[in-house]
Protein backbone atom coordinates (compact mmCIF):
# COMPACT_ATOMS: atom_id res chain seq x y z
CA UNK A 1 0.00 0.00 0.00
CA UNK A 2 0.11 4.98 -0.74
CA UNK A 3 2.20 18.07 2.23
CA UNK A 4 0.56 20.05 1.80
CA UNK A 5 -3.51 20.29 1.71
CA UNK A 6 -4.12 22.38 -1.41
CA UNK A 7 -7.42 22.89 -2.72
CA UNK A 8 -9.38 25.57 -3.02
CA UNK A 9 -9.06 29.77 -3.07
CA UNK A 10 -11.67 31.76 -3.30
CA UNK A 11 -11.72 34.96 -5.79
CA UNK A 12 -13.95 37.55 -6.94
CA UNK A 13 -14.63 39.28 -3.79
CA UNK A 14 -15.77 42.76 -3.13
CA UNK A 15 -13.50 44.86 -2.34
CA UNK A 16 -13.47 46.69 1.46
CA UNK A 17 -16.94 44.25 1.28
CA UNK A 18 -18.69 47.44 -0.47
CA UNK A 19 -20.79 47.99 -3.13
CA UNK A 20 -21.11 51.45 -4.75
CA UNK A 21 -25.12 52.29 -5.44
CA UNK A 22 -23.06 52.95 -9.33
CA UNK A 23 -22.65 49.25 -9.41
CA UNK A 24 -25.77 48.23 -8.70
CA UNK A 25 -27.78 47.96 -11.68
CA UNK A 26 -24.53 45.82 -13.14
CA UNK A 27 -24.24 43.44 -10.01
CA UNK A 28 -28.22 42.77 -11.14
CA UNK A 29 -27.73 42.31 -14.35
CA UNK A 30 -24.62 40.16 -13.97
CA UNK A 31 -26.67 38.13 -11.54
CA UNK A 32 -29.34 37.60 -13.92
CA UNK A 33 -27.06 36.76 -16.37
CA UNK A 34 -25.29 34.27 -14.91
CA UNK A 35 -28.64 32.31 -13.66
CA UNK A 36 -29.23 32.58 -17.12
CA UNK A 37 -25.86 31.01 -18.58
CA UNK A 38 -26.08 28.36 -15.47
CA UNK A 39 -29.74 27.14 -17.02
CA UNK A 40 -28.32 26.99 -20.44
CA UNK A 41 -24.51 26.49 -20.39
CA UNK A 42 -22.70 23.23 -19.29
CA UNK A 43 -24.15 21.77 -16.31
CA UNK A 44 -27.83 22.14 -16.61
CA UNK A 45 -26.49 20.13 -20.64
CA UNK A 46 -24.86 17.67 -18.58
CA UNK A 47 -27.63 17.25 -16.90
CA UNK A 48 -30.29 16.81 -19.28
CA UNK A 49 -28.62 14.21 -21.00
CA UNK A 50 -28.31 12.13 -18.18
CA UNK A 51 -30.27 8.73 -19.09
CA UNK A 52 -32.41 9.78 -15.31
CA UNK A 53 -32.64 8.00 -12.23
CA UNK A 54 -33.73 4.69 -13.21
CA UNK A 55 -31.69 3.83 -16.60
CA UNK A 56 -28.74 5.24 -15.52
CA UNK A 57 -28.58 2.62 -12.67
CA UNK A 58 -26.82 -0.41 -11.90
CA UNK A 59 -26.76 -3.76 -9.59
CA UNK A 60 -23.66 -5.68 -9.14
CA UNK A 61 -23.27 -8.87 -6.69
CA UNK A 62 -19.60 -9.96 -5.98
CA UNK A 63 -19.59 -13.53 -4.41
CA UNK A 64 -16.20 -13.45 -2.47
CA UNK A 65 -14.84 -16.77 -0.45
CA UNK A 66 -12.42 -16.31 1.52
CA UNK A 67 -9.76 -18.93 3.42
CA UNK A 68 -7.35 -17.20 5.96
CA UNK A 69 -4.48 -19.22 7.69
CA UNK A 70 -1.85 -17.28 9.93
CA UNK A 71 0.68 -19.48 12.01
CA UNK A 72 1.76 -17.70 15.04
CA UNK A 73 5.12 -18.68 16.89
CA UNK A 74 5.84 -18.28 20.64
CA UNK A 75 2.87 -20.02 21.81
CA UNK A 76 0.04 -17.54 20.71
CA UNK A 77 -3.14 -19.48 18.93
CA UNK A 78 -3.47 -19.32 15.51
CA UNK A 79 -5.81 -17.22 12.91
CA UNK A 80 -7.87 -19.43 10.65
CA UNK A 81 -10.88 -19.49 9.08
CA UNK A 82 -12.83 -20.25 5.32
CA UNK A 83 -15.98 -17.80 4.74
CA UNK A 84 -18.40 -17.09 2.11
CA UNK A 85 -19.57 -13.55 1.43
CA UNK A 86 -22.27 -11.80 -1.09
CA UNK A 87 -21.72 -8.12 -1.81
CA UNK A 88 -24.27 -6.44 -3.60
CA UNK A 89 -23.96 -2.85 -4.53
CA UNK A 90 -26.39 -0.73 -6.16
CA UNK A 91 -26.26 2.55 -7.74
CA UNK A 92 -28.56 4.64 -9.04
CA UNK A 93 -28.63 7.75 -11.89
CA UNK A 94 -29.09 11.03 -11.33
CA UNK A 95 -32.84 12.73 -12.16
CA UNK A 96 -32.81 15.12 -14.54
CA UNK A 97 -32.57 18.51 -14.21
CA UNK A 98 -30.25 21.57 -12.91
CA UNK A 99 -29.85 19.51 -10.09
CA UNK A 100 -29.57 15.97 -10.21
CA UNK A 101 -30.45 13.34 -7.32
CA UNK A 102 -29.92 9.67 -6.72
CA UNK A 103 -29.12 6.95 -4.43
CA UNK A 104 -26.55 4.93 -3.73
CA UNK A 105 -27.07 1.57 -1.29
CA UNK A 106 -25.17 -1.66 -0.48
CA UNK A 107 -26.14 -5.52 1.11
CA UNK A 108 -23.29 -7.56 2.71
CA UNK A 109 -23.73 -11.26 3.47
CA UNK A 110 -21.07 -13.23 5.54
CA UNK A 111 -21.46 -16.97 5.48
CA UNK A 112 -19.10 -19.06 8.35
CA UNK A 113 -18.26 -22.40 6.33
CA UNK A 114 -15.11 -23.22 8.88
CA UNK A 115 -14.18 -21.58 11.69
CA UNK A 116 -13.11 -22.55 15.72
CA UNK A 117 -13.44 -20.89 18.94
CA UNK A 118 -9.36 -21.24 19.75
CA UNK A 119 -8.79 -19.49 16.13
CA UNK A 120 -10.28 -16.32 15.79
CA UNK A 121 -8.95 -12.92 15.15
CA UNK A 122 -8.88 -12.98 11.18
CA UNK A 123 -10.96 -10.08 11.00
CA UNK A 124 -13.32 -12.45 8.92
CA UNK A 125 -16.29 -13.30 11.18
CA UNK A 126 -17.47 -11.88 14.49
CA UNK A 127 -17.15 -13.40 17.27
CA UNK A 128 -19.74 -13.60 20.27
CA UNK A 129 -19.89 -13.47 23.78
CA UNK A 130 -19.11 -16.83 24.11
CA UNK A 131 -15.63 -16.92 22.17
CA UNK A 132 -17.13 -18.35 18.92
CA UNK A 133 -17.35 -16.97 15.61
CA UNK A 134 -20.56 -16.65 14.55
CA UNK A 135 -22.39 -18.56 11.48
CA UNK A 136 -23.34 -15.83 9.50
CA UNK A 137 -23.74 -11.71 10.05
CA UNK A 138 -25.28 -9.09 7.46
CA UNK A 139 -25.77 -5.61 7.25
CA UNK A 140 -27.06 -3.02 4.36
CA UNK A 141 -26.72 0.83 3.81
CA UNK A 142 -26.35 3.62 1.92
CA UNK A 143 -25.78 6.91 1.00
CA UNK A 144 -28.04 10.32 -0.86
CA UNK A 145 -26.06 11.98 -3.72
CA UNK A 146 -26.99 15.41 -5.57
CA UNK A 147 -25.24 16.10 -8.93
CA UNK A 148 -24.62 20.00 -10.81
CA UNK A 149 -22.64 19.45 -13.45
CA UNK A 150 -19.49 17.45 -12.35
CA UNK A 151 -19.50 17.96 -9.07
CA UNK A 152 -21.32 15.21 -6.68
CA UNK A 153 -22.09 15.47 -3.06
CA UNK A 154 -22.93 12.45 -0.86
CA UNK A 155 -24.20 11.89 2.41
CA UNK A 156 -24.58 8.59 4.29
CA UNK A 157 -22.61 5.42 4.42
CA UNK A 158 -19.78 5.08 2.05
CA UNK A 159 -16.33 3.51 1.71
CA UNK A 160 -13.89 6.30 1.46
CA UNK A 161 -10.49 5.65 -0.30
CA UNK A 162 -8.54 8.79 -0.14
CA UNK A 163 -4.84 8.39 0.77
CA UNK A 164 -5.31 10.25 4.25
CA UNK A 165 -9.05 8.32 5.10
CA UNK A 166 -9.09 5.26 3.56
CA UNK A 167 -11.17 1.85 4.05
CA UNK A 168 -9.52 -1.26 3.98
CA UNK A 169 -10.59 -4.39 1.49
CA UNK A 170 -7.92 -6.69 2.57
CA UNK A 171 -10.24 -9.23 4.53
CA UNK A 172 -14.12 -10.72 3.72
CA UNK A 173 -16.42 -7.51 3.64
CA UNK A 174 -15.33 -3.33 3.01
CA UNK A 175 -14.98 -1.30 6.12
CA UNK A 176 -17.74 1.67 5.67
CA UNK A 177 -17.58 5.31 7.36
CA UNK A 178 -20.54 7.52 7.86
CA UNK A 179 -20.71 11.73 6.54
CA UNK A 180 -20.06 13.68 3.70
CA UNK A 181 -18.48 13.38 0.68
CA UNK A 182 -17.56 15.98 -2.22
CA UNK A 183 -16.00 15.30 -5.37
CA UNK A 184 -15.78 17.37 -8.21
CA UNK A 185 -14.08 16.61 -11.93
CA UNK A 186 -15.28 20.21 -13.41
CA UNK A 187 -11.52 21.05 -14.84
CA UNK A 188 -9.93 18.49 -17.03
CA UNK A 189 -7.23 16.33 -15.88
CA UNK A 190 -8.16 17.67 -11.95
CA UNK A 191 -10.02 15.83 -9.39
CA UNK A 192 -11.31 17.34 -5.96
CA UNK A 193 -12.40 15.92 -3.32
CA UNK A 194 -13.30 16.41 0.39
CA UNK A 195 -15.16 14.86 3.50
CA UNK A 196 -16.48 15.17 6.70
CA UNK A 197 -16.65 11.37 8.99
CA UNK A 198 -18.39 10.99 12.47
CA UNK A 199 -18.34 7.21 12.51
CA UNK A 200 -17.15 3.89 10.75
CA UNK A 201 -17.81 0.40 10.61
CA UNK A 202 -15.42 -2.74 10.32
CA UNK A 203 -15.01 -5.57 8.46
CA UNK A 204 -17.02 -7.93 10.80
CA UNK A 205 -19.39 -5.38 12.52
CA UNK A 206 -22.91 -4.08 12.14
CA UNK A 207 -23.16 -1.09 14.00
CA UNK A 208 -23.25 1.95 11.45
CA UNK A 209 -22.18 4.38 14.36
CA UNK A 210 -18.64 2.59 15.22
CA UNK A 211 -15.87 4.94 16.15
CA UNK A 212 -12.63 6.39 14.13
CA UNK A 213 -9.69 5.40 15.46
CA UNK A 214 -6.20 6.24 15.44
CA UNK A 215 -4.84 2.68 14.48
CA UNK A 216 -1.48 1.83 16.57
CA UNK A 217 -2.39 4.36 19.39
CA UNK A 218 -5.88 3.22 19.85
CA UNK A 219 -7.65 6.48 20.80
CA UNK A 220 -10.52 7.29 19.44
CA UNK A 221 -11.67 11.08 17.06
CA UNK A 222 -15.54 12.31 17.33
CA UNK A 223 -14.54 13.75 13.50
CA UNK A 224 -12.31 13.37 10.62
CA UNK A 225 -11.95 16.25 7.98
CA UNK A 226 -10.20 16.10 4.72
CA UNK A 227 -9.42 17.56 1.46
CA UNK A 228 -6.92 16.48 -1.47
CA UNK A 229 -6.73 16.90 -5.41
CA UNK A 230 -5.23 14.50 -8.13
CA UNK A 231 -3.95 16.10 -10.65
CA UNK A 232 -2.95 14.35 -13.80
CA UNK A 233 -0.10 16.80 -15.41
CA UNK A 234 1.13 15.70 -18.20
CA UNK A 235 0.44 11.36 -20.12
CA UNK A 236 3.22 10.82 -17.73
CA UNK A 237 2.91 12.70 -14.50
CA UNK A 238 0.65 12.95 -11.89
CA UNK A 239 0.57 14.56 -8.71
CA UNK A 240 -1.43 14.41 -5.52
CA UNK A 241 -1.76 16.61 -2.52
CA UNK A 242 -3.49 15.77 0.71
CA UNK A 243 -4.44 17.12 4.29
CA UNK A 244 -6.75 16.31 7.14
CA UNK A 245 -7.85 16.45 10.63
CA UNK A 246 -8.27 13.90 13.27
CA UNK A 247 -10.19 16.27 15.80
CA UNK A 248 -8.03 15.95 18.88
CA UNK A 249 -5.56 14.06 17.53
CA UNK A 250 -3.25 14.62 14.90
CA UNK A 251 -3.42 16.50 11.19
CA UNK A 252 -1.29 14.96 8.36
CA UNK A 253 -0.85 15.54 5.18
CA UNK A 254 0.71 14.02 2.10
CA UNK A 255 1.78 14.14 -1.04
CA UNK A 256 2.54 12.13 -4.78
CA UNK A 257 3.99 12.09 -7.47
CA UNK A 258 4.09 9.28 -10.14
CA UNK A 259 5.89 9.56 -13.20
CA UNK A 260 6.20 6.84 -16.37
CA UNK A 261 9.62 7.61 -18.68
CA UNK A 262 8.88 4.95 -21.54
CA UNK A 263 12.42 3.94 -23.29
CA UNK A 264 10.09 1.77 -25.85
CA UNK A 265 6.87 0.05 -26.96
CA UNK A 266 8.25 -2.91 -24.35
CA UNK A 267 9.71 -1.08 -21.85
CA UNK A 268 9.57 1.91 -19.27
CA UNK A 269 10.67 3.32 -16.21
CA UNK A 270 8.37 4.43 -13.48
CA UNK A 271 9.12 6.38 -10.06
CA UNK A 272 6.83 6.80 -6.97
CA UNK A 273 7.37 8.75 -4.45
CA UNK A 274 4.92 8.98 -1.34
CA UNK A 275 5.43 11.37 1.97
CA UNK A 276 3.33 12.04 4.90
CA UNK A 277 3.90 14.49 7.45
CA UNK A 278 1.94 14.10 10.96
CA UNK A 279 1.35 16.34 14.14
CA UNK A 280 -0.76 16.77 17.17
CA UNK A 281 -3.67 18.88 17.32
CA UNK A 282 -6.56 19.88 19.69
CA UNK A 283 -6.23 17.76 23.11
CA UNK A 284 -3.46 15.68 21.66
CA UNK A 285 -5.33 12.15 23.38
CA UNK A 286 -2.30 10.21 21.51
CA UNK A 287 0.35 12.41 22.96
CA UNK A 288 3.17 14.32 20.91
CA UNK A 289 3.29 13.21 17.48
CA UNK A 290 6.42 14.66 15.26
CA UNK A 291 6.61 12.07 12.04
CA UNK A 292 7.79 12.35 8.58
CA UNK A 293 6.83 8.96 6.43
CA UNK A 294 8.74 8.41 3.04
CA UNK A 295 8.54 6.31 0.05
CA UNK A 296 10.41 6.32 -3.00
CA UNK A 297 9.58 2.97 -5.58
CA UNK A 298 11.81 2.38 -8.83
CA UNK A 299 9.92 -0.24 -11.47
CA UNK A 300 11.50 -0.97 -14.63
CA UNK A 301 9.10 -2.84 -16.58
CA UNK A 302 10.62 -4.87 -20.06
CA UNK A 303 8.32 -7.19 -21.92
CA UNK A 304 6.18 -9.46 -19.54
CA UNK A 305 8.80 -8.95 -16.56
CA UNK A 306 8.58 -5.86 -14.14
CA UNK A 307 11.47 -5.48 -11.40
CA UNK A 308 10.49 -2.90 -8.52
CA UNK A 309 12.97 -1.21 -5.79
CA UNK A 310 11.69 0.60 -2.70
CA UNK A 311 13.02 2.19 -0.20
CA UNK A 312 10.88 3.52 3.08
CA UNK A 313 11.91 5.70 6.34
CA UNK A 314 9.90 7.14 9.11
CA UNK A 315 11.41 9.95 10.87
CA UNK A 316 10.71 10.33 14.20
CA UNK A 317 9.95 9.37 17.75
CA UNK A 318 6.47 7.65 16.94
CA UNK A 319 5.26 5.48 14.18
CA UNK A 320 3.05 6.24 11.35
CA UNK A 321 -0.22 5.85 12.27
CA UNK A 322 -3.16 6.06 10.10
CA UNK A 323 -7.02 5.21 10.48
CA UNK A 324 -9.22 2.85 12.23
CA UNK A 325 -12.55 1.60 11.83
CA UNK A 326 -15.49 0.54 14.30
CA UNK A 327 -15.70 -0.56 17.57
CA UNK A 328 -12.09 -2.57 18.08
CA UNK A 329 -9.94 -0.34 15.51
CA UNK A 330 -9.51 -2.63 12.71
CA UNK A 331 -6.66 -0.87 10.77
CA UNK A 332 -8.08 1.57 7.70
CA UNK A 333 -6.06 1.57 4.23
CA UNK A 334 -4.74 4.74 4.12
CA UNK A 335 -1.40 4.35 4.36
CA UNK A 336 0.20 4.69 0.44
CA UNK A 337 3.72 4.27 1.73
CA UNK A 338 5.29 1.21 -0.50
CA UNK A 339 6.60 -1.10 1.98
CA UNK A 340 2.88 -1.69 3.76
CA UNK A 341 2.39 -5.22 2.38
CA UNK A 342 0.54 -7.86 3.31
CA UNK A 343 1.58 -8.33 6.47
CA UNK A 344 3.52 -5.53 8.05
CA UNK A 345 3.43 -1.92 7.26
CA UNK A 346 6.89 -1.00 8.12
CA UNK A 347 6.00 1.66 9.86
CA UNK A 348 7.90 1.86 13.46
CA UNK A 349 9.83 4.84 14.94
CA UNK A 350 12.70 5.61 13.02
CA UNK A 351 12.49 2.41 10.71
CA UNK A 352 14.17 2.41 7.66
CA UNK A 353 13.27 -0.17 4.87
CA UNK A 354 14.17 -1.40 1.87
CA UNK A 355 11.95 -4.16 -0.80
CA UNK A 356 13.00 -5.59 -3.83
CA UNK A 357 10.19 -7.11 -6.07
CA UNK A 358 9.83 -8.85 -9.19
CA UNK A 359 5.74 -9.16 -10.99
CA UNK A 360 5.48 -11.59 -14.20
CA UNK A 361 2.56 -11.10 -16.54
CA UNK A 362 1.97 -14.92 -17.81
CA UNK A 363 0.09 -13.42 -20.95
CA UNK A 364 3.41 -12.53 -22.95
CA UNK A 365 3.64 -17.00 -22.48
CA UNK A 366 0.21 -17.69 -23.60
CA UNK A 367 -1.48 -17.77 -20.32
CA UNK A 368 -3.51 -14.81 -20.51
CA UNK A 369 -4.98 -13.72 -16.89
CA UNK A 370 -2.01 -15.39 -14.79
CA UNK A 371 -0.06 -13.01 -12.58
CA UNK A 372 2.50 -13.62 -10.40
CA UNK A 373 4.84 -12.09 -8.12
CA UNK A 374 7.64 -12.41 -5.38
CA UNK A 375 8.82 -9.47 -2.93
CA UNK A 376 11.22 -9.77 0.12
CA UNK A 377 11.49 -6.69 2.74
CA UNK A 378 13.42 -5.98 5.57
CA UNK A 379 13.34 -3.20 8.19
CA UNK A 380 15.75 -1.83 10.88
CA UNK A 381 16.58 0.97 13.08
CA UNK A 382 13.34 0.53 14.91
CA UNK A 383 13.69 2.98 18.21
CA UNK A 384 10.37 3.29 20.50
CA UNK A 385 12.28 4.19 23.73
CA UNK A 386 12.24 8.36 23.21
CA UNK A 387 8.37 8.10 24.25
CA UNK A 388 7.55 7.57 27.73
CA UNK A 389 4.51 9.00 27.86
CA UNK A 390 1.45 8.91 25.93
CA UNK A 391 -0.20 6.06 23.71
CA UNK A 392 2.75 5.02 21.97
CA UNK A 393 4.71 4.38 24.65
CA UNK A 394 6.60 1.73 25.70
CA UNK A 395 5.43 -0.35 22.33
CA UNK A 396 8.80 -0.67 20.86
CA UNK A 397 12.07 -1.22 21.70
CA UNK A 398 15.49 0.38 21.12
CA UNK A 399 17.11 -1.55 18.23
CA UNK A 400 14.02 -3.74 16.37
CA UNK A 401 14.17 -5.28 13.35
CA UNK A 402 11.77 -7.45 10.90
CA UNK A 403 11.52 -9.14 7.46
CA UNK A 404 8.94 -10.41 5.57
CA UNK A 405 8.82 -12.10 2.23
CA UNK A 406 5.55 -12.53 -0.02
CA UNK A 407 4.51 -14.66 -2.68
CA UNK A 408 1.39 -14.22 -4.79
CA UNK A 409 -0.47 -15.47 -7.92
CA UNK A 410 -3.51 -14.19 -9.41
CA UNK A 411 -5.96 -15.93 -12.56
CA UNK A 412 -8.62 -14.29 -14.01
CA UNK A 413 -10.84 -16.22 -16.92
CA UNK A 414 -11.08 -14.52 -20.07
CA UNK A 415 -13.71 -15.56 -21.73
CA UNK A 416 -16.70 -18.35 -21.03
CA UNK A 417 -19.23 -19.09 -18.76
CA UNK A 418 -16.79 -18.05 -16.07
CA UNK A 419 -15.36 -15.28 -17.57
CA UNK A 420 -13.79 -12.41 -14.74
CA UNK A 421 -13.88 -15.50 -11.98
CA UNK A 422 -10.74 -14.58 -10.72
CA UNK A 423 -8.71 -16.66 -7.85
CA UNK A 424 -5.75 -15.75 -6.02
CA UNK A 425 -3.18 -16.91 -3.97
CA UNK A 426 -1.32 -14.87 -1.26
CA UNK A 427 1.66 -15.92 0.88
CA UNK A 428 3.56 -14.35 4.04
CA UNK A 429 6.66 -15.26 5.63
CA UNK A 430 7.12 -12.76 9.28
CA UNK A 431 9.88 -12.56 11.01
CA UNK A 432 10.92 -9.83 13.90
CA UNK A 433 10.92 -8.46 17.06
CA UNK A 434 7.41 -8.49 18.90
CA UNK A 435 6.99 -5.27 18.40
CA UNK A 436 6.76 -5.85 14.92
CA UNK A 437 4.24 -9.05 15.24
CA UNK A 438 6.62 -11.67 15.74
CA UNK A 439 6.94 -15.15 13.45
CA UNK A 440 3.92 -16.20 11.74
CA UNK A 441 3.19 -17.15 8.32
CA UNK A 442 0.23 -16.74 6.45
CA UNK A 443 -1.81 -18.32 4.33
CA UNK A 444 -4.81 -16.78 1.81
CA UNK A 445 -6.80 -18.17 -0.97
CA UNK A 446 -9.74 -15.75 -2.73
CA UNK A 447 -12.15 -16.36 -5.04
CA UNK A 448 -13.95 -13.40 -5.98
CA UNK A 449 -16.89 -13.90 -8.98
CA UNK A 450 -18.93 -11.06 -9.91
CA UNK A 451 -22.50 -10.86 -11.29
CA UNK A 452 -23.70 -7.95 -13.19
CA UNK A 453 -27.43 -7.94 -12.68
CA UNK A 454 -28.32 -4.93 -15.03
Amino acid sequence: MLDKPSICSQTGSQKNGLVHASETATVKISSAAAIAFLLSGPAWAGQSETAGFIKDSSLSILAKNYYFNTDRAGGRSNQKDWTQAFIATYESGFTQGFIGVGVDAFAYWGIKLDAGSGRTGTGNLPVGDDGDPDDEYARAGGAVKARISNTVLRYGQMSPSAPVFAQSVSRLMPQTATGFHLSSNEIDHLALEAGHFTSGTDQVNTNRDGELWATYALVTTPAVDYAGARYKATDNLSLAAYGSRFEDIWNQYYINANYIVPLSSAQALTFDFNLYRTTDNGNAKAGTIDTTAAGIQAAYKFAAHTLSLAYQQVAGDQPFDYVGFGDTGRSGGSIFLPNSVQYSDFNGPGEKSWQLRYDLNMTGYGIPGLTLMIRHLRGQDIDGTHVIQGAYANKYGDDDKEFETDAEARYVVQSGPAKDLSMRLRLAWHRGDASTGGDQDQVRVITEYPFDIF
